[in-house]
């Protein structure tokens, strides 16, 4: 039995024919006829029988019917609290993000969802391979995920947009010979010692980029998935990194230089299931997260300095 068969026989109960039902409901009366027949397969008892020409309830199906009415306030009920809770402005929203998109993102969303009628955030970190983030949308409402501009799309299953199209750049110490170049090309950097990032994660495939161009196997020092970290690796001359231009907070100690030669770039996209945009509180965190992209791109602190070619910037 189903909500529309409970309705059915309701309405006979109230309107006395199959015809009438049939009307009041905008379909044919063999339509209600079948419905009627496929509830009664369902039920142990008869539900309706022949009063001359007119089809009536039973004791048994005025019983039932009554039933009805109580399962469609129940179901009414139901959808009411479903609106009000997909409507709700304030409610729960999870967020994850990889490490440099959290401390550029999460700073801007607490400030810019703050006050009353606001959603609230639960904020997480999550640094994983770039095959393991959309798994993530499981758990969390929005997944801020990073590929490169000329990797894989994400699968079907999630729902991607993306926030920023964000330029690759070489960070070297302020004192660095290559510091006074203002764009650098694989040659120039293939000889360096380099921190990178590990196995999996979208970076290295940049790094295999320069090394191909350069016709040379890159020295790798140091992996270290961490931009704060790695910074601070650059700054103690332990070697050169990439770094995005924009999510890294800018180091007294380090300069960032423009990669020519290759394709330098990596996409921040917020993932998401589908059905988790029906809540209004996550549609405004998405909005509030489309609009710190702007905010991050227009500061744009890490710029190369004046006169540095720019070609990679989106």
């Amino acid at each position: 039995m189903d909500e529309r068969q409970l309705q059915i026989l309701r309405e006979l109960g109230e309107l006395g024919s199959v015809t009438a039902v049939a009307e009041a409901l905008h379909v044919t009366p063999s339509a209600i006829s079948q419905q009627l027949r496929l509830l009664q397969r369902t039920i142990p008892v008869p539900l309706t029988e022949r009063a001359g020409r007119r089809l009536v309830l039973t004791q048994a199906g005025q019983a039932l019917a009554r039933a009805a009415i109580e399962v469609e306030t129940a179901l009414a009920r139901a959808r009411h609290t479903v609106t009000d809770f997909t409507e709700q402005p304030d409610g729960d929203v999870s967020l994850a993000a990889f490490h440099s998109a959290a401390s550029a993102f999460f700073p801007l969303l607490l400030r810019g969802l703050t006050g009353p009628g606001r959603p609230r955030l639960a904020l997480a970190d999550e640094d994983v391979a770039q095959d393991r983030f959309p798994a993530l949308t499981r758990d969390y409402d929005l997944v801020l995920a990073h590929r490169l501009d000329h990797g894989p799309p994400w699968p079907r299953t999630v729902t991607a947009s993306t926030l920023l199209r964000e330029p690759l750049d070489v960070a070297l110490p302020t004192g660095h010979p290559l510091a006074s170049k203002t764009l650098l090309l694989p040659h120039d950097v293939a000889d360096q010692p380099w921190i990178t990032v590990h196995d999996g994660f979208p970076l290295m495939s940049t790094i295999e980029a320069i090394a191909s161009v350069a016709n040379r196997r890159l020295d790798i020092t140091h992996r270290i998935n961490d931009f704060a970290v790695a910074a601070e690796a650059v700054a103690a001359g332990a070697g050169l990194a990439l770094m995005p231009r924009w999510t890294t907070r800018k180091h007294p100690n380090l300069v960032l230089r423009p990669l020519g030669a290759v394709h330098a770039r990596r996409h921040i996209d917020v993932l998401h299931r589908p059905e988790r945009t029906a809540r209004r509180a996550v549609r405004t965190v998405l909005a509030q997260l489309h609009h710190a992209a702007a905010q991050i791109q227009n500061q744009d602190t890490h710029a190369p300095h004046p006169g540095a070619d720019t070609t990679a910037t989106p």
